[in-house]
């Protein structure tokens, strides 16, 4: 019995239940989903209604986004950047035309004019001016920032230098003469050299500006024209299937997203012609002439000091026996007329009408003239006459002095004639994207809802 209990009565199994089959995610439910649905008329209009309003939507939400940043860009390029740049190329000859300055009031020394000392004065305002303007819209740890830095550093020092070597040239004493030779050394070996780091990185500061604002903007038009190809490719179904050459939220659709593409082409690339035009015709032509202004401001400088120094500095130049000792300011004197000579000719080629040549064909004749001088005042310098060298140099009519000014004063009216025209075609420039990134959003907007509604309407048909 016990036997036969065993056999009707088997013990438990311990094997687990099976599992329960795998849930499918939610993705791949989608998908079925979405199959079953294109099987049938209404399911698939469903799906050409999303994918027309999505294509939509997208290409303006990229417009707005890429034409945004090109716009942001333009701004700096006009508003930011480029009067940095400026601003920078301001320091510099803020700084050279108070230390020329300086020189030529000490050569005077008694009869120191006032107009002399407060052209002085002015530049060292002015330089301290632009430098807060420079600190405070350069970014904190920047490059820009450590050369406005040292600059804020360096100015005192070197107007308390400036300031001795008048004292004791008033009383009298030589020991003027060697302060305002170090006033001048720490000039040109520092605060010259970092108020043209500055200007180098503020130009770079305007070059990265002008590239973020001129590429055209490829993904926005290529999201455009697939668009426009999605409307034309539903509503040629859409004919084909109802006989029916108009669908008012398709051609709605269609109107939008045409505009908002021609409005970006034509927009974008009225932009980026005035912007390279502000940039042929205004920044190159500025940065010319900014450069030929700082090398008059150098040779103007070393042409006083020069007469300052009497022969003591010297620099060989040459070898074996070509080698030979030259005056060290007068053999600068030399390179920076040459190097001024260059820019004007540069400045004459990139000058692009008559108001913009004038001035520097002018500033051309004044440095013949100052060349012309110059040798004169060196000659009688040479061959001992003092007194006549230096009334050559900062005597009134008949001076090199009055050269100079001459060149510097032509230099200044071309750079505002060619200021002008930067502003003017940056500011067009920037003008032809205003309004576009808002616009294409709101277009893409209504052309989405234009898709949806014309979708729609064919579905009514199937209820």
């Amino acid at each position: 019995m016990g036997e036969v209990n065993d056999v009707a009565n088997p013990a438990p199994s311990t094997a687990p239940p099976p599992a329960p089959p795998a849930r499918r995610t939610a993705f791949a439910e989608g998908v079925d989903t979405a199959r079953a649905a294109a099987t049938t008329e209404p399911g698939r209009l469903r799906i050409i209604g999303a994918l027309l309003a999505l294509l939509v939507v997208a290409f303006g939400a990229v417009t707005a986004w890429q034409t945004a940043e090109r716009e942001a860009a333009a701004d700096d390029v006009l508003h930011k950047s480029q009067r940095l740049s400026t601003a920078a190329a301001d320091i510099y000859r803020s700084l050279a035309d108070a230390n020329t300055a300086a020189s030529s009031g000490f050569l005077a020394g008694g009869r120191e004019t006032a107009v002399s000392r407060q052209r002085y004065e002015d530049d060292i305002d002015t330089a301290a001016a632009k430098l807060v303007t420079a600190a405070n819209n350069s970014d904190a740890g920047s490059p820009s920032a450590a050369a406005i830095t040292k600059l804020n550093k360096l100015l005192p020092e070197y107007k308390g230098l400036v300031e001795q070597a008048r004292t004791y040239n008033r009383q009298g004493f030589p020991v003027g003469g060697a302060y305002l030779r170090y006033a001048n050394q720490k000039m040109q070996d520092d605060m010259l050299p970092a108020a043209v780091d500055l200007y180098t990185k503020e130009n770079q500061r305007l070059q990265d500006d002008y590239a973020d604002a001129t590429p055209y903007p490829w993904a926005a038009i290529a999201l455009g024209v697939l668009a426009l190809a999605g409307l034309a490719w539903a509503q040629h179904r859409n004919y084909r299937r109802t006989n029916r050459v108009l669908n008012h939220g398709l051609v709605a659709a269609t109107a939008t997203t045409t505009v908002v593409l021609l409005w970006l082409v034509i927009g974008h690339s009225v932009a980026r012609a005035g912007l390279n035009d502000s940039y042929d015709h205004g920044v190159r032509s500025l940065n010319v002439l900014h450069d030929a202004r700082i090398a008059s401001l150098k040779a103007r400088g070393n042409e006083n000091l020069t007469l300052v120094a009497r022969g003591a500095e010297t620099v060989k130049v040459g070898s074996g026996a070509d080698e030979k000792t030259l005056d060290k300011y007068d053999h600068d004197f030399t390179e920076d007329i040459a190097t001024l000579g260059k820019g004007l000719a540069l400045a004459a080629k990139y000058a692009d009408d008559q108001a913009g040549e004038k001035p520097v064909t002018s500033a051309e004749s004044n440095m013949a003239e100052w060349k012309k001088r110059h040798t004169a005042a060196r000659s009688q310098d040479d061959n001992g006459n003092y007194e006549q060298a230096l009334a050559l140099v900062i005597g009134g009519k008949g001076a090199t002095g009055e050269c100079f000014d001459s060149v510097d004063h032509n230099l200044d009216t071309a750079i505002g004639h060619e200021q002008a025209e930067f502003e003017q075609a940056a500011g067009d420039g920037l003008d032809a994207m205003t309004g576009l990134p808002v616009g294409a959003a709101v277009l893409a907007v209504l052309g989405a809802a234009g898709a949806v509604l014309g979708i729609g309407r064919r579905l009514s048909e199937y209820r």
